[in-house]
Order: structure tokens, then sequence, then C-alpha cells
């Protein structure tokens, strides 16, 4: 067996590892890794643990991805300050089944066949006495408080911790006897938020069997604002779902991305061999300006999750809104104009309106990019506008000449944002 404890580890995608893991991993092993549907999508975060089980198959092992239909009932405490909403069971079953074909989708790009399992199978057949005598005797409750995850809702949050939630490492420890025991699964990943609950289904197989079961954590994906992407986490999270993270915007994350992190980002998110890698590393570094890093994995990320069609899209897109050279608008088909427009934030406005004109300050405020005239005009005056790439100083009055091909507007504000209107 390939060693993949070393390809994953220069890749930046092992945090922790429970003793003797190296060892068993010399050997076809079997692994799970386990999704909650607490959503109806996943994010770059939750690519990870995909990318993961890719490997782990590519090295000859044998990969299972578990959907937490279940556990999804329960909610993760794992690094929440508050308790968790819980779902209706008919949301579950949706997310379930979105989240399931995402995952197939995903693989498949890469032909790879993995088992795809639902915890919700076998636990809608266990009783809850049952459970609580068979399973519940292994755990302590000395040693379930003692875990960060618990300690942190106990200590600093006044309304603590539920029973429910309280029990959820009691649900996944299950899970992975369960597949140990069905499908001879030896080892479970999880990201390192992951580590309690995963060294409690480790403690309950060796308890319960008497047989070793392993663990591996990998690093979390962290925001600029310092969170981890998350499913339920407040705040903005870069979707797999066009319909909750636009393409145009997927392929921004990736470009966008500082050359402090895109070193390391490139090694975790692609499947390029480590000579190959190094070799554009240090082409990169040659000149940076040229961003190759940060194209290359924008390009195999984008047509990854969205397919080589809209990965074209894409880029065209892209390319014209980031050229510095305004007479590009007159080489531009009604399809390239149709593609901005569905890529990027947008508004539709009547012809008529046009006529008279409109002033910038009016438009500004109604693309919503900014909350008053006021805040709009103080944009203006530090010569942050565009208007079909031509910088505008002053509130000016918007008339019918300044439609590009008598159809649309573009705007653009500083160096990234964009908004087009569409006129008819």
């Amino acid at each position: 067996m390939q060693n993949i404890i070393d390809e994953l580890s220069w890749r930046g995608l092992i945090k922790n590892k429970v003793s003797g893991t190296e060892c068993q991993l010399k050997k076809p092993t079997t692994i799970y890794v386990g999704f909650d549907p607490t959503s109806d999508s996943l994010h770059i975060g939750s690519l990870l643990p995909i990318i993961i089980l890719i490997h782990f198959q590519k090295k000859g092992h044998k990969s299972l991805a578990l959907i937490g239909e279940a556990t999804g009932f329960i909610g993760d405490p794992s690094e929440k300050k508050d308790k968790r909403i819980f779902l209706r069971k008919e949301i579950l079953q949706k997310n379930t089944e979105s989240i399931k074909n995402q995952i197939l989708k995903l693989l498949k790009f890469y032909s790879e066949k993995i088992e795809l399992l639902n915890n919700f199978d076998w636990f809608r057949k266990i009783y809850f006495l049952d459970f609580i005598r068979e399973i519940g005797k292994y755990f302590t409750v000395n040693h379930m408080i003692s875990k960060d995850s618990v300690k942190k809702r106990i200590n600093n949050n006044k309304n603590g911790i539920s029973f429910t939630e309280f029990s959820y490492s009691l649900i996944q420890g299950y899970d992975f006897l369960y597949l140990n025991q069905i499908k001879n699964c030896q080892l479970q990943v999880g990201g390192s938020d992951q580590w309690g609950n995963i060294t409690a289904g480790v403690e309950l197989i060796r308890k319960k069997t008497g047989k070793k079961a392993y663990g591996i954590t990998f690093p979390l994906i962290i925001k600029p604002n310092g969170m981890k992407f998350g499913k339920s986490d407040i705040g903005e999270n870069i979707w797999l779902d066009e319909k909750k993270t636009s393409p145009y915007k997927f392929y921004q994350f990736w470009m966008n991305i500082s050359d402090f992190d895109i070193e390391k980002y490139i090694k975790i998110y692609t499947f390029f061999s480590k000579e190959k890698i190094k070799n554009l590393i240090f082409k990169h570094r040659e000149h940076p300006s040229k961003r190759l890093l940060q194209k290359k994995l924008a390009n195999e990320m984008i047509e990854w999750i969205h397919g080589n069609e809209i990965s074209k899209k894409v880029i065209k897109v892209t390319n014209v809104l980031f050229e510095k050279k305004k007479e590009i608008f007159q080489f531009l088909d009604e399809e390239t104009f149709i593609s901005i427009y569905d890529h990027i934030p947008h508004m539709f406005l009547p012809f008529k309106e046009f006529e008279k004109g409109i002033f910038l300050l009016d438009i500004l405020k109604k693309s919503g990019f900014f909350s008053s005239k006021s805040e709009a005009n103080r944009a203006l005056k530090a010569n942050s506008i565009h208007l079909n790439k031509i910088l505008i100083k002053e509130n000016i009055l918007i008339k019918k000449e300044n439609i590009i091909g008598k159809k649309y507007i573009l705007f653009q504000f500083g160096k990234k944002e964009f908004f087009i209107i569409k006129i008819e």
C-alpha cells in the first residue's frame, strides 16, 4: 500500500490521529466520513472530507460516505455557542436527498464509486431503552463533560447544554460501532472539531468488541473573520449549490485567495502531484502578480463543482469584467451579455426611464450595494465608481446614450464588485 499518511500530511490534511493509525493503514482499510444534513447544500469546508475519501480510494482503501439524517435530529454541539434549532423531519429528509445528490455528482467527476449510507436506516429500528442500556453504559458522564465541545457550553453559556445535544457523541459513536460490525470499518475521518466524537467511537468499539479502531482529523478551513465554514453557522459561506452561491462568486472566492494562503489551498483542494504543485508554486513565486496559482485553482474548482459549460462561461465573464479597455464592449455578442447578467448582481429597468435620464446616485441606491445616496456619494468622491469601464467623478445624468448595445449598463464599485442593469 502507498503511504496515505505521507500523502495527506504534505498536503496539510492531517491535524490529529489516533495512536496506531499509520500502522493500520499499511494494509487495505475501510474508512468513513459523516455529513450532517443541517442544510440543503454542502460548502467548500465540506469538500475536504470528500477530497480525503477520494485520496483513500485512490490509494487502494475503501471509502464510505455517511449522511447523518439521524444525527441531524440531534445536532452536534461541537464549536457551537448556543443550542441548535431543531429541523423538522421533512426538512431533514429534503436536505439528506440534496446532499446525497451533491456527493454523488462530486464523486462522479473523478469516477470514484464510494458507497453512500444513511444512519437513519439503522437508528429508526432501535428502541430508546435498548440503546441507553446497551450503549450508554459504556460512556461515563465524567468523561463526556470533560470533552471541549461540552465543557465550553457548560462554562460559557448560561443556558448550558441540553441532554439532547449532550447525547450526540453516543449517537456518532454508535455509527462507528455499527459500521465496524457491518462494513468492517476501522477508521473514521472528520474535522478537528470532531476529535472528541471520533475518539468516543474508538473507545466504544474497544470496550464493546475488544477490537482496535482508529481516527484522523483534518484542519478546518477558516473564513477571513476567523470562523469556520459551517452549514448552520451565521455569516456568509461559499456554497456548492449555485442558487446559494453563484458560480461567478464561487470562482471569485478562489481568485481572491491571498498569496499567503494559496500555496496551502492548492495542496488541499487539488489532486495534482507533489512535483506538479512544486513547479506551480515556483512559477507563481517568480511572478506573483500574474496570480498563476489562484487562476489554476479557480479553474479546477469551478469545473469540478459546476461543470465544463458553466466553467467556460464564468471564465469568459471574468475576463470581460476585469478587462481594463472599454473598447471590449464593441466585440461582445448578446450571449456574452446574457452570461454577465446571469452571473453577477443585476437589475431590470424599463427603457422609458432613460429617455429623460436618471441620475447616477439614484441608480446606485437602487443597486443595493449602498444603503443610502450619501454612502454612494462618498464612493463617487473616492473615485470608486466606473460606468461601462469609465471612471465617474460626479453625479451625472445617465441617458440612453450610455446604454451598451441598447440593452445594458455595467457598473463597477472599487476593484472587484460589479453590477449590471438590463434595459428593455
